[in-house]
């Protein structure tokens, strides 16, 4: 199993130094080495999961490393067990069908080879973050996904909006790996170990006082929250649109955002200890959810309605959580990623017919586009939770458990939240395949097989997953799991909930049934408020223009005149007396000689005058 691993790791490494050293300047050579890298790895990681199937169980594998402190060893390793082997295959699957994808999508693109050498190292560096069997390793893995999304969402980095966004990127994901990292250090420190399960067995003796605890874990949960966009660290995310669609599709489905709710999944041992802690990921998670997707519900860029789609779901998995919901959470994170790869991919395909992202400039692409607009509407079922979806499963299970938790407020509002993800999703699918053409001049066409093939099959997961969420509980759980009590009441209700706010949509955007523009114009304020995505990037520039620079601009001030002048002050002060003092030492003999009797006579002088 270790060799496995070692396969499912190092395939997608070798690619990236193939195609940056030798490989780089053939195109085709480039995309079939990455391709056959990640289809070891994909076969790789099935037969890990066989099995693990086969005997759940914490399989350990640990190398030392460094040992520079005596009683903090340092260790490289492998932990593998239900949660990580399944993580492994989702991250190969994903990262396999986009690549498959690209080979149409970025066809002729000047930095072809370039994309797939970074999108090998993107691959190698989640694998790695998935398989760590401690904190130091994961760090280390989890800043390399950091350095791959700038690098892929800057791909056209000839570009002001795409370099600006993976600078946004970077820079505020920066924030919240600076509180992980204070949770690594201090873990360490307390604990003498940055694996994981020895950390999980001193914790539970009882070393760490409750305040310590939950510190620990909202420093931990300041990284997810940079990851996994949580508010109000969630900015970057719908700039990061600027990269390729394929790149949207991995970031949002199994790389960088997936990081952020996997680490809390890893770590949930301390999340559990500490009911503050977890209160707070729920709030937090579910006022993203509820914000993002009400956003998303008046975006006109097709990608940005999935990109705030993303944040959304994200708010889910840290409601689950947040109450207690680990299993719910985590198999959300999966269904999601296969169908939001797909949609995003679906999007890159009309993308790539029209070359525009507005959806207003699209319309009635069905006739045209078949295979795209039904695999489309698959994933936007699944995304809106409609049965028999895979999203159908994970979504409800979110909402029964965060019911039966007794978080009767967050239940009302994650409900509302997911009408509104039925609305936009059906908003988008009936403007963009079946309303009035609104393109002229262009000739909408299916996308190569190359590209809709992978389509075809993610729909096919996006729908036969659900059907497994009884045994990845079980799996998860290594045996039986307790049936919920509202295990029908809340389907039923989130089904009709999600078709009635698709037909209000089909009523609106298809029929015409109601005038959208006088809707607009009835609600103002809100549909401006919402445009402008809740203020939230004004409010940051406001503080960095009048809260950060003022308060930096006084410390270079400060710095400059205070700091530096007393600095300057002293050697200006040494240099001019040492300079008058200079002009004393002339090598000139009668000058001292007269130096010498001049001081013999004010000594006389001022001796008599003493007596």
């Amino acid at each position: 199993m270790f060799e496995l691993t070692a396969t499912v790791l190092l395939c997608p490494l070798a690619a990236f130094v193939l195609i940056t050293f030798f490989t780089g300047k053939s195109e085709k050579i480039s995309s079939l080495v990455s391709m056959v890298a990640m289809a070891v790895s994909l076969l790789s990681s099935l037969l890990i999961f066989a099995l693990i199937l086969s005997a759940p169980g914490d399989y350990e594998l640990k190398i030392p490393w460094i040992n520079i402190l005596k009683d903090l060893p340092i260790e490289m390793g492998v932990l593998l067990n239900p949660v990580s082997s399944v993580m492994l295959m989702v991250v190969c699957t994903v990262s396999l069908f986009v690549q498959i994808y690209s080979v149409g999508y970025m066809h002729n693109d000047e930095g072809y080879s370039k994309y797939y050498s970074f999108i090998s190292l993107f691959s190698f560096s989640m694998l790695g973050l998935v398989i760590a069997n401690n904190l130091l390793q994961l760090y280390i893995f989890w800043e390399l996904v950091g350095l791959c999304s700038y690098l892929l969402i800057g791909h056209w980095y000839h570009k002001p909006d795409a370099a600006n966004a993976a600078k946004k990127a970077f820079v505020v994901t920066r924030f919240g790996d600076f509180g992980l990292l204070i949770a690594v250090i201090f873990l360490a420190c307390k604990t003498g170990t940055f694996n994981f399960l020895e950390i999980e067995r001193v914790i539970g003796s009882g070393i760490l006082s409750p305040a310590a605890v939950t510190a620990v874990a909202l420093l931990i949960f300041c990284g997810a929250a940079g990851k996994s966009a949580q508010f109000p660290l969630h900015i970057w995310l719908p700039d990061a649109m600027e990269g390729p669609t394929p790149i949207s599709a991995l970031i949002h489905a199994a790389t960088m955002v997936a990081a952020g709710v996997y680490l809390v999944i890893r770590t949930y041992f301390i999340f559990d200890l500490s009911g503050t802690a977890l209160s707070v990921i729920a709030i937090i998670g579910c006022s993203t959810a509820f914000m993002a997707g009400s956003i998303a519900i008046v975006q006109d860029d097709i990608k940005k309605v999935l990109a705030y789609s993303t944040i959304s779901q994200l708010g889910y998995m840290m409601l689950a959580l947040g109450v207690h919901g680990y299993t719910a959470g985590y198999f959300h994170l999966i269904t999601h990623a296969t169908f939001k790869a797909l949609l995003f991919l679906g999007a890159g395909s009309v993308i790539h017919s029209l070359h525009t992202n507005n959806i207003w400039e699209m319309g009635r692409l069905f006739k045209n586009m078949k295979v795209t607009a039904v695999t489309f509407l698959i994933g936007g079922l699944a995304l809106s939770g409609v049965y028999p979806t895979s999203g159908f499963f994970s979504k409800d299970a979110i909402l029964i458990q965060t019911l039966e938790s007794g978080h009767y407020v967050l239940f009302a509002v994650a409900f509302l939240t997911a009408g509104f993800t039925a609305f936009y999703m059906a908003r988008v699918f009936f403007v963009v395949f079946l309303s009035k053409e609104k393109f002229s001049g262009k000739h909408p066409h299916e996308s190569p097989a190359v590209m809709y093939v992978p389509l075809i099959l993610l729909a096919t997961l996006a729908v036969g997953l659900g059907f497994f969420s009884e045994g990845f509980s079980r799996l998860i759980f290594f045996g039986k799991i307790n049936e919920p009590e509202h295990a029908v009441l809340i389907p039923l209700l989130s089904n009709l909930s999600a078709i009635g706010a698709i037909v209000l949509a089909w009523a609106i955007y298809q029929k015409e049934l109601i005038s959208a523009a006088a809707l607009e114009q009835r609600f103002a304020f809100v549909h401006k408020f919402l445009k402008n995505k809740y203020y939230i990037d004004e409010m940051y520039v406001f503080c960095v223009k009048n809260i950060l620079f003022v308060v930096s601009n006084a410390a270079g001030w400060f710095d400059r005149h205070i700091v530096d002048g007393a600095v300057n002050g002293a050697f200006y002060l040494t240099s001019s007396a040492a300079g008058a003092l200079r002009k004393l030492q002339t090598g000139m003999v009668q000058n001292y000689a007269v130096g010498i009797f001049g001081g013999v006579i004010l000594l006389w002088f001022f001796m008599n005058m003493m007596k």
